[in-house]
């Protein structure tokens, strides 16, 4: 990390961030603000938020999912029921440009820190709220990102023909919930700029995970038809997935007829070029049982390293399918730079470096991840002080 990550301004300075939320969805998403500058108090209850007890894995007693979504964040712990920190929250709230939450909807009304109440004396606050399920008909739900891969039907695109079904491997749409707030934040903030005014803005996984599935949804919104799981098969592409070689699989694509010409040629077997039923990205589809021996055949010749050079050169994606640390170390080979430091001494933490790049505004590793109520006797003495609150 350099100096200039530490104390250029970034472009979020200024705006003061209301951090109600906990898990995964919303601290994702005010991490991002707060690598940009934005100053991000995260309100916790006494007893913390949960990811710090999801353990293992950890790093010298913390657990490393905490440890991942929490930089560049002041810590302040509020019992919501006490009378005192009830009104501290209150305050926090109407001196925010943005505050976030993540509760049932409805659930900070009885503390008067919902969104009806807080722009009563905040009228500019820019209020976003993630749910599992909406605040309508939903709002009851429990809003786990397991149960809406389930519920959504990403779970019924995700498993072998006739097999199990499985999650994804992530917490796909908290995270993808996370980024959408993110935008709506900015896009109210641009608003309230122009007008001066603030809005409620609603993110939920449900909505998150239609939207993300894409192509999907669009086959049964749009086509009529209701997609099932193919294992790691493309429905509209071959190849596009993994192939056999000598000493394991790699993934291939070809897009389009002009890669399968190129494919073809690599592998050695231009003679299937001159089939009807290889020449278009349709046929190959339609007669992929009838491809797919041919370039099995042909790949294990050689192993997984020989093709990926030989494929690489000749312009076909490709890759292995590597653990993690193989990404990690991808990246920096290509010199992504994707590990910073924050903090410093027993404080420091390797963490990913966030994913956006500016040509002027990088993004700042200011804070590693708090302690539980770390900030507490600055925070406290700053809501407590009228005359910075005004």
């Amino acid at each position: 990390m350099t100096t200039d990550d530490r104390t250029v301004g970034g472009p979020l300075d200024g705006l003061l961030i209301a951090d109600f939320s906990r898990v995964l969805a919303g601290p994702f998403a005010t991490q991002i603000l707060g690598d940009f500058g934005a100053d991000v108090i995260k309100v916790e209850a006494p007893v913390g938020d949960e990811t710090r007890g999801w353990r293992p894995p950890e790093r010298e007693g913390v657990s490393t999912y905490y440890l991942a979504i929490n930089r560049n964040k002041r810590d302040l712990v509020l019992d919501f029921r006490d009378e005192d920190d009830r009104a501290a929250a209150q305050e926090l709230a109407r001196r925010a440009d943005v505050v976030i939450e993540n509760f049932k909807p409805g659930g900070l009304k009885k503390f008067g820190l919902d969104y009806e109440t807080v722009a009563e004396s905040n009228p500019g606050v820019v209020y976003a709220s993630i749910s599992g399920f909406g605040s309508a008909g939903g709002a009851g739900l429990p809003g786990y990102d397991l149960i809406v891969q389930a519920m959504s039907g990403l779970m019924s695109l995700t498993g072998e023909p006739g097999g199990s079904t499985y999650r994804s491997g992530v917490s796909v749409f908290d995270i993808m919930s996370g980024l959408q707030a993110v935008i709506g934040i900015l896009t109210a903030l641009r608003h309230r700029d122009a007008t001066g005014e603030g809005q409620h803005v609603e993110v939920n996984l449900l909505s998150t995970a239609l939207a993300g599935m894409a192509n999907h949804s669009s086959t049964y919104i749009a086509g009529g038809q209701v997609p099932l799981r193919m294992g790691n098969a493309h429905p509209s592409l071959f190849p596009y997935e993994p192939l056999p070689a000598a000493d394991g699989e790699i993934i291939i694509v070809a897009a389009n007829d002009r890669q399968f010409a190129t494919l073809a040629e690599v592998l050695g077997i231009p003679h299937v070029l001159e089939d009807e039923r290889f020449r278009t990205t349709d046929g190959r589809n339609i007669h992929r049982d009838v491809l797919r021996p041919i370039l099995v055949e042909a790949l294990a010749t050689a192993t997984i390293g020989e093709w990926f050079d030989r494929l690489t050169e000749a312009g076909i994606a490709c890759g292995p399918i590597q653990t993690i640390d193989g990404g990690v170390a991808l990246a920096e080979r290509l010199g992504l730079d994707p590990v910073v430091t924050v903090g410093e001494g027993d404080r420091a933490v390797p963490m990913i470096r966030n994913a956006i790049s500016f040509s002027r505004t990088k993004a700042q590793y200011r804070l590693p991840p708090p302690t539980l109520g770390e900030h507490a006797d600055e925070l406290r003495a700053w809501l407590a002080d009228p005359k910075e609150g005004a």
